[in-house]
């Protein structure tokens, strides 16, 4: 009897153990699926953006007067979809914690304080990301891309122009996007947000001067 009863018991063990391992498997399968971005019909080629030759230069200043800071932050990783010679879609993954100013370089309070939850709070996210969904002709070599940024975990649609080239195996292109920060929840000194500012308000704007090259 004891033994049937021990039978009993490691059969129901194990029926709950394989049990709860199949949905992990499934929602493993379902998370992968959902981070791809490209649907493909075989057409496309996919360029990986070179790193060292790509380049984000950032622009922010003061609501009144001339006063601003300007300074780099670099792309860690990302591909193009080129399909027929178009651009067809696309991932950039910026790392926040390369954040630096032009003059005074990473190690400085003004870096410092972007890097803090007053701004862009790279302890909690320490990447931003922007995923183009599209990229429709204004004129020969001039392009509106279309895509969603991701700062801070909020997610908006943006679009800005740009001119792209293909030359052979390599892709480049230029162009400025310009957002208003307060929609990712960086609200430091805007008078969106607070009273009394004075010539302590800071535009909501910033400037995004970004060059991809990208390589197949």
């Amino acid at each position: 009897m004891n033994n049937k009863i021990l039978t009993y018991l490691v059969l129901i063990f194990a029926s709950f153990f394989f049990s709860c391992r199949g949905p992990v498997k499934q929602e493993n399968k379902s998370t992968a699926s959902a981070t791809s971005i490209f649907s493909r019909s075989g057409n496309e080629k996919i360029f990986v953006i070179d790193t060292k030759e790509s380049q984000v230069t950032w622009k922010g200043s003061m609501l009144f007067g001339s006063n601003s800071h300007s300074g780099y932050i670099y792309i860690s990783k990302g591909e193009l979809m080129m399909e027929n010679g178009q651009l067809m879609g696309g991932t950039v993954e910026v790392d926040m914690n390369t954040i630096e100013d032009k003059v005074h370089g990473r190690n400085n309070g003004l870096v410092n304080h972007l890097k803090d939850p007053d701004f862009f709070d790279v302890k909690k996210f320490p990447f931003s990301t922007i995923v183009i969904t599209g990229a429709s002709s204004i004129s020969a070599g001039d392009k509106e891309i279309s895509g969603n940024l991701t700062i801070k975990g909020i997610t908006h649609p943006v679009s800005f122009p740009a001119k792209v080239e293909l030359q052979g195996e390599t892709f480049k292109g230029e162009g400025k996007l310009v957002i208003d920060r307060t929609k990712w929840d960086v609200r430091y000194n805007s008078g969106k947000f607070f009273d009394d500012l004075k010539d302590n308000a800071i535009a909501d704007d910033i400037e995004f001067d970004i060059k991809i090259v990208a390589k197949k």
